[in-house]
């Protein structure tokens, strides 16, 4: 009886209690759905943010390892070829995937704008992954749960589908231009224009396709052919006519400063210097953009009394040098910095280039010398170099005005203490130069790749490096100063993520590519 009683007395709370968690239950799910907090994302609003991850800014680790604007001081950073991690776009690349299902999900047929420039993002993160890296995740990379530990395809396996998927996606747009799509929402750089974005796609085309001269080889890849296709038939491929076609970003304030402004000039403005190895190309052949991208050396101007506007008052620091020496030479004032009155003056800058009219012409003028494509390889070496000149403000035939910060006596930084200098420009003068005019063969391709080294200053991250790496023009300075045994490296590893989550997978990339090794000095594929 006592029994009876104490389990009536413990049974009774017991069924409470199962109510009332369940009550609990659907009152707390309820309760916690946020009704203002959309449960979708459109795809133009995906979009955008593919857009904004595909920006390489200026100002970054990409100008120290492309050899124009270094280090003098190692509390700020150094200039050494230490790599670490590759760029990892997966988390965009999930976006793209996303942003066309929301398009079809939202009514629009299987091809449509976004799928289209899907197609170029897929080319455009999964190549630039396998340029820093090597052989990466693709086919079984954006499976989610499905597949947490993708195997790695070969890089020829990343760029055949890079490649394939361009040639796609340039097939799209020219069907969804005929029939009158031809706009997409959520677009900041060409607001929608797809004939815009079709340019840029096969301007990118070939880009990659110059990125594999060394596999010309390879039928399977057939770069030549290729390469042959998109230029000789501007009507299927359309390019890029001039500048007003550059994918670029432009930077607005107050939300998008450029990386310089008055406000850290202060802070920021004598912690690097220009390079030698980009400052002496500029001034062996006397080209006119120093005056636009640098400063004179304070010490030779004002000490030594040497004209400012002489192309040997431009000095640019040994990227080699042990950061010690160079930080006392910069202190010296030995060095020429960047032109702080073009890139400190405002909050705006320049626009960053990712992919521009010039480097296009550049690459057309490789291709024609290398004989992949008949043509004159003069006329786009030409136009590509008057197009970077016309960047910066300088005329063919004319005057340009430079501007030079001039230090005040107190020493306080000041951006409104600048000496003014005007320029006579000749076209013909310059061009005139044994240096600079165009001479078919292995003299004329070295021309082309220096003057694209230089129209690519302070634009699309490592496209600078990656020529270097690829053809040694110009020559990268190494020294204590570069670090990893006075050698440039050739290539960053593999995300830490990729060893502790992909063991399997990572280890057996390792070992069929660099001998088991994550080593930055290993040589891919695409460099063999």
């Amino acid at each position: 009886m006592i029994m009876k009683k104490i389990l009536k007395i413990y049974l009774l709370p017991a069924v409470l209690l199962l109510f009332t968690a369940n009550g609990c239950k659907k009152t707390f799910l309820a309760d916690s759905v946020n009704n203002n907090v959309p449960t979708s994302v459109p795809a133009s609003l995906l979009l955008n943010g593919i857009l904004y991850n595909l920006v390489d800014f200026p100002d970054n680790s990409a100008e120290i390892y492309d050899q124009y604007y270094i280090y003098n001081y190692n509390y700020y950073g150094n200039n050494q070829y230490d790599f670490g991690s590759g760029d990892n776009y997966y988390t965009t690349l999930k976006n793209v995937v996303l942003m066309e299902q929301q398009a079809t999900k939202a009514g629009s047929p299987a091809v449509n704008p976004y799928s289209a420039l899907g197609k170029f993002f897929r080319a455009y993160f999964f190549s630039k992954m396998s340029l820093e890296e090597g052989d990466i995740p693709m086919t079984q990379a954006l499976q989610g749960i499905g597949k947490l530990t993708p195997a790695y395809d070969s890089q020829k396996a990343v760029f055949l589908q890079s490649l394939a998927w361009l040639e796609s996606a340039n097939t799209d747009l020219t069907a969804l231009i005929a029939a009158g799509g031809n706009s997409v929402s959520g677009d900041f750089f060409f607001n929608g224009d797809l004939n815009k974005w079709q340019k840029v796609i096969n301007a990118f085309h070939l880009r990659l396709l110059i990125e594999l001269s060394k596999k010309t080889g390879d039928s399977d890849l057939a770069v030549a052919t290729q390469f042959a296709a998109i230029v000789g038939n501007p009507a299927k491929y359309p390019l890029m006519t001039s500048s007003d076609d550059n994918l670029q970003f432009a930077f607005v304030a107050p939300t998008n400063y450029y990386p310089q402004t008055p406000d850290n000039f202060g802070q920021n403005g004598s912690r690097q210097n220009s390079s030698q190895t980009y400052i002496s190309l500029l001034t062996s052949i006397q080209d006119p953009r120093v005056y636009a991208v640098a400063e004179p050396a304070r010490h030779l101007v004002d000490d030594l009394h040497q004209n400012p506007t002489d192309f040997s008052s431009f000095v640019g620091a040994d990227p080699g040098l042990d950061l010690g020496i160079m930080y006392a030479n910069a202190n010296a004032q030995d060095y020429s910095f960047l032109n702080r009155h073009r890139y400190y003056s405002t909050f705006t800058g320049e626009p960053s280039i990712q992919i521009g009219f010039p480097e296009q012409e550049f690459n057309i003028a490789e291709g024609i010398n290398r004989g992949w494509v008949a043509g004159n390889a003069e006329a786009y070496y030409i136009a590509g170099i008057q197009a970077s000149q016309a960047s910066y403000g300088i005329p063919l035939n004319g005057t340009y005005t430079a501007y030079f910060y001039r230090p005040g006596s107190s020493g306080v930084a000041n951006l409104g203490n600048y000496d003014t200098f005007n320029i006579n420009v000749n076209w013909n003068t310059y061009y005139a130069q044994p240096a600079v005019k165009y001479t078919p063969g292995a003299t004329g391709l070295t021309q082309i790749l220096q003057q694209k080294y230089l129209a690519l200053f302070r634009h699309s991250g490592l496209e600078a490096y990656f020529q270097f790496r690829r053809t040694g023009v110009p020559t990268f300075t190494t020294g204590p100063g570069t670090g990893n045994g006075q050698r440039i490296a050739l290539r960053f590893q593999y995300p830490s993520s990729e060893r502790s989550a992909n063991t399997a997978n990572y280890t057996a990339a390792l070992a069929s590519q660099f001998g088991g090794n994550d080593d930055i000095n290993g040589i891919m594929w695409i460099l063999k």
